[in-house]
């Protein structure tokens, strides 16, 4: 089971859920403020981190961008009681994985973590695929699951990771954001595309796209994303 870190200020909030996640067999530690979750991220070692966006002191965002200065692959998934777009657009963008809004039941969070660590553990069931696939300057490695540009490693989250993935596997075919949140976020109903959309300027930026005019991943206005044809 993954190890979880919890980083929520409330306390009731913070005990129900970690005791809810301990009974549905996750090792847990929680924490109360941001300075101690990154504190703690360094001795518990979690395989991913539950952050509240609204915390006293240091600011979830800035937790989050924290935990990336150090990190790019571990999973974070990001919770806020208010719901703001503007907010959840930002803290996607400083590379949350996914997020949910409180209060959240401990199932539903639970199929979350465990989503987000099955897009962490393996590539999309495909067959067929070669090993290595290389698009100009990129490769990527769909068994090893690692990324190259120019040679040089490319550390990726995992949703971006599966995102990358399941675009290059079919370049050229168009990929609405409803079929990439079912592919990429297992979301079967319908979510949420700023998921998508705030993951793929994240992609793109780690892969050095052009902003006016991206090499790899193309915007299909009023539909969705393609991967270049080669």
């Amino acid at each position: 089971m993954p190890r979880v870190l919890l980083i929520e200020d409330d306390r009731a909030v913070r005990e129900g859920v970690a005791l809810a996640l301990r009974r549905q067999g996750h090792e847990m530690a929680a924490t109360a403020t941001g300075e101690e979750g990154l504190e703690r991220l360094r001795s518990f070692r979690p395989d991913i981190v539950v952050l509240d966006l609204m915390l006293p002191g240091m600011a979830g965002l800035e937790v989050c961008r924290g935990i990336r200065a150090v990190d790019q692959t571990l999973p974070i998934i990001m919770a806020t009681a208010r719901g703001d777009e503007v907010d959840i657009v930002v803290g996607l963008e400083a590379g949350a994985d996914d997020y949910v809004v409180k209060p959240v039941p401990a199932r539903v969070l639970d199929a979350r973590i465990r989503a987000v660590m099955r897009r962490a553990s393996g590539a999309p069931a495909e067959t067929g695929l070669p090993k290595i696939d290389t698009y100009g300057d990129l490769a990527v490695d769909r068994a090893g699951l690692a990324v190259t540009l120019n040679g040089e490693p490319v550390a990726l989250a995992p949703s971006e990771m599966r995102l990358l993935l399941t675009l290059s596997a079919s370049p050229g075919q168009v990929f609405s954001r409803q079929q990439l949140l079912e592919a990429v976020w297992e979301h079967d109903y319908h979510g949420d595309a700023r998921l998508v959309d705030a993951c793929v300027k994240r992609l793109r930026t780690k892969l050095d796209e052009p902003p006016r005019a991206p090499r790899y991943i193309h915007t299909v206005r009023g539909f969705g994303y393609r991967f270049a044809a080669r």
